[in-house]
């Protein structure tokens, strides 16, 4: 019911979504221009001047200024070409100072340089090319200012769709990422706490009082035997507490010097995995793990005791050993397990979970979300676990990104049309 549930949720996302103008919208290079780098956007992006080199047009009065993003065969990076009353304008007849406001409040700052005829950005232009832009600029002497909106991949969900949708968020924090190792064992019974019950005088068996299961205390009576020597009847006990395991006994057979019954304690049971090869290498003893049992899926988590000196000779691997609590008796000896065991803890300055992980034009990428406001971050990955991923770069501590559903803000911002094309 509740995979229905989330399904029904993200279908009406979808629908919500789908309705222009409702509770989604979608900006994608509102009058940003690229040289190598084109977008697709609204009718806006199409009516703005463009330049010669295939940018952006800014007047005041007779002075011009064109300003491009150039990525071809460079880090993307800002040009501005110079012009007055229709004439080209050497680079050094201007200075000009661009701030960029990204999503979540981010500024970048780029000052330029002379380069050949146009100046050009002195850092990277990162992506995603989506910010409110400033530009401050002195041209022939004359200071001018221009702004305007150049959004690219960013949608606007109502807070309401997006939770009745199933769609959640993390912040980006700092994580332990695990590195682990994942084997295969059995459970068995804790030498030294068994026992075997032997007749201590051959003849026949009168009476049984316990079975395969039973639990029973020390001195409690399993059965009763005629001794054929004195042909009067005898009692035996079982010599310690804990679970019959094993009965050889029946009404009437001849009780002979063959163990009767298998009494173990297991209240607590070996949990012995296989190592092999790089995972015989790696794990060692004290190392964290978590044991399923194959049976039923039911976990638990304990500690790698010791590895035993000796091989195992027909499967030629090594045994690590732990001791698990049975106190439910469901931890039965012969049961197969698998484990995770964690081989080295590395402490990740900003990590996020790979469910929020998306794979969009050709990057990795998760969605930030600020408000209502969701746009796609490029991130460069580091160390990861089953679990959770390293961020080297991308996002900022305390940025809010989706996890839950964060493919259905792909699909959202796709919907739109919009391309990146380089």
């Amino acid at each position: 019911m509740k995979v229905l549930y989330r399904m029904r949720n993200a279908l009406l996302l979808i629908s919500a979504l789908a309705l222009l103008g409702a509770c989604s919208k979608h900006s994608d290079n509102d009058g940003h221009e690229h040289d190598g780098h084109a977008h697709e956007g609204h009718a806006e992006a199409e009516e703005t001047p463009k330049g010669p080199n295939g940018g952006r047009l800014l007047s005041n009065g007779t002075e011009t200024l064109e300003i491009a993003i150039f990525e071809t065969g460079v880090p993307a990076e800002y040009r501005i070409w110079l012009s007055s009353a229709g004439r080209a304008l050497p680079p050094t007849a201007g200075a000009v100072e661009v701030q960029l406001k990204r999503l979540g409040g981010v500024v970048d700052v780029h000052r330029f340089r002379a380069q050949g005829a146009y100046l050009v950005s002195d850092a990277e232009v990162y992506e995603p090319h989506s910010f409110d832009v400033s530009i401050k600029a002195k041209i022939n002497g004359r200071p001018m200012n221009w702004s305007y909106e150049s959004y690219e991949s960013r949608s606007t969900i109502s807070l309401a769709t997006a939770t009745e949708a199933g769609v959640r968020v993390e912040k980006v924090g700092p994580m332990m990422i695990r590195e682990v190792r994942r084997v295969q064992g059995t459970l068995s019974a804790i030498q030294g706490r068994s026992a075997a019950v032997v007749a201590r005088f051959a003849g026949p068996i009168r009476s049984l009082k316990a079975s395969v299961g039973d639990r029973v205390t020390a001195g409690q009576l399993l059965a009763t035997v005629e001794s054929n020597q004195s042909l009067s009847n005898y009692a035996l006990t079982s010599p310690i507490a804990g679970t019959v395991i094993s009965r050889h006994a029946e009404l009437g057979a001849m009780a002979d010097d063959s163990a009767l019954f298998e009494i173990a304690d297991l209240d607590s049971v070996w949990v012995d995995l296989h190592l092999f090869g790089r995972d015989a290498q790696s794990i060692r003893a004290g190392a964290p793990i978590n044991v399923v049992r194959v049976n039923d899926g039911v976990a638990l988590d304990t500690t790698l005791e010791r590895i035993l000196p000796a091989a195992a000779v027909g499967s030629q691997s090594l045994i690590g050993r732990s001791t698990i609590a049975n106190a439910d008796g469901l931890w039965r000896p012969g049961l197969a397990v698998r484990a995770t065991v964690t081989v080295a803890e590395n402490q990740a300055a900003l990590a996020v979970s790979i469910i929020a992980l998306q794979r969009f034009r050709e990057q990795d990428v998760v969605f930030i979300r600020v408000g209502d406001l969701y746009e796609p971050r490029p991130v460069r990955l580091g160390r990861r676990d089953d679990v959770h991923v390293e961020v080297l770069s991308g996002v900022r501590a305390g940025d809010e990104i989706v996890t839950e559903q964060s493919f259905l803000i792909k699909a959202d911002i796709e919907k739109a049309g919009a391309s990146h094309d380089h």
